[in-house]
């Protein structure tokens, strides 16, 4: 069995996070600079197998598309183009970045902290996973 992978997608960074082997816990792993997306993908794929990608869908709290839709619809399209044999899934990212900075919050995580945006970007990406966990269950 392979891990999961979930992207949330931003202009300039895209937070990572990773399940265990068994698809059981959602854990934040990294964060890229969006430009190089695809080649840290190539590179983390030919090192682990992934069965799905999970990809955050931006909307607007009445579930109107946002700036970033767009390009996280292009984005599954290159993903799907690039990796036909890994199915790529949608999920609502709708409030992440606000649990995310509660999550560090809650932490106990100073000011400093809670403030990097890749940590938060990274935390953002694991709730997205968990999210897609709890749904597919």
């Amino acid at each position: 069995m392979g891990r999961i992978l979930a992207i949330d997608y931003g202009l300039k960074r895209t937070g990572i996070a990773v399940t265990d082997p068994l698809q059981i816990i959602a854990s934040p792993h990294d964060t890229v600079p969006t430009q190089g997306l695809m080649a840290w993908l190539v590179a983390y794929l030919a090192k682990e197998q992934v069965d799905v990608l999970v990809v955050g869908w931006p909307t607007n709290t009445d579930g109107s598309a946002t700036d970033t839709t767009p390009h996280v619809a292009g984005l599954i399209k290159r993903l799907e183009a690039a990796h036909p044999t890994i199915p790529v899934r949608k999920v609502d990212e709708r409030f992440t970045t606000a649990l995310a900075h509660r999550s560090l919050r809650m932490t106990g995580a100073n000011k400093k902290v809670r403030h990097d945006k890749g940590l938060v970007d990274k935390v953002s990406a694991a709730i997205i996973l968990q999210s897609y966990l709890e749904l597919s269950q």
